[in-house]
């Protein structure tokens, strides 16, 4: 009769195999893992580990322009600033718990020219296919000169290609993110240093962007989310956060011509790019991109 035996928890050995040397399986509960993994890689992250992955288009196939995904933890922050926190805006408050219910997606770097450039080439980005690069280059530099409409061009042209649902961060999301897990001024500490990120200061002018990953990260593997680029959120802005969702969600009304940007840019000054200082834009903007969310 044939036998089956076993070694460790997730091999078996088959008597059917006709081979020489002992037929390896994999137990169902692995052979479905590496199937769930196959479907969807962001499974296969752990939240707030830094790990990192990228999709596959719908039909399978490797993506090689698909931006590279972190994947930021369910939990729950205090969102703005404290009174006393030194650069404050008044915009900056009331600080208040957001409770981020479940984990999502978030791109590992801002969206690049390369990036970009494969979305126009494709037919996706037909409203802006050629951004101007200021003569700085483009390939893995931070796509600049996108409008928040072009940016939701191109989260929709990548939900298509990919079957994933893309957007842009909600601006509870972005500050979750870029803090990851701490309520200093920067992700990096009260203080920031030139050798942490791409800014400007007195007599220490940046003249354009870096290479996206030029830096180091914050402890979730997300890179730039101090200077560099400004980015893009879904939010429209408000003066305050008087009435702001407690849940992370996507805050509008109020003007929808004008919405939030966060992160500060390679011009900006370090109080322009603490984890809580907010921007607002009509739209458009010469040093604005932005990076990429994904629903798990």
């Amino acid at each position: 009769m044939a036998q089956r035996g076993h070694i460790g928890d997730d091999v078996h050995v088959s008597a059917y195999c006709l081979c020489p040397f002992p037929c390896l399986f994999l137990a169902p509960s692995v052979a479905l893992a590496e199937e769930v993994a196959r479907r969807d890689p962001a499974l296969s992250v752990k939240p707030g580990s830094g790990a990192s992955f990228r999709d596959r288009l719908a039909d399978g196939r490797p993506c090689p322009y698909c931006s590279e995904m972190v994947v930021a933890p369910a939990g729950s922050f205090m969102m703005g600033s404290p009174p006393n926190e030194a650069g404050r805006n008044r915009d900056e408050g009331p600080q208040h718990t957001v409770a981020i219910a479940r984990p999502y997606a978030v791109g590992k770097f801002e969206v690049t020219f390369g990036e970009w450039d494969a979305c126009a080439a494709d037919g996706g980005c037909p409203s802006n296919p050629r951004p101007i690069d200021q003569g700085w280059g483009r390939g893995r530099r931070p796509v600049i000169s996108v409008s928040w409409n072009d940016a939701k061009e191109y989260v929709g042209w990548l939900s298509r290609k990919t079957g994933k649902t893309y957007r842009l961060l909600s601006e509870a999301e972005w500050e979750y993110a870029a803090r990851a897990g701490t309520m200093t001024r920067y992700a990096f500490g009260d203080t920031i240093r030139k050798s942490q990120a791409q800014y400007s200061q007195a007599h220490h002018e940046a003249d354009k962007t870096a290479k996206v990953g030029t830096f180091q990260p914050n402890a979730w593997g997300l890179y730039d989310m101090h200077g560099n680029v400004s980015e893009w959120v879904e939010d429209t802005y408000h003066p305050n956060y008087e009435g702001a969702p407690v849940d992370g969600s996507v805050w509008l009304g109020g003007d929808l011509s004008y919405r939030v940007v966060r992160g500060g840019s390679w011009g900006s000054y370090p109080n322009d790019f603490r984890s809580a200082n907010r921007g607002a834009m009509a739209r458009t903007g010469g040093d604005v991109g932005f990076r990429v969310a994904r629903m798990l």
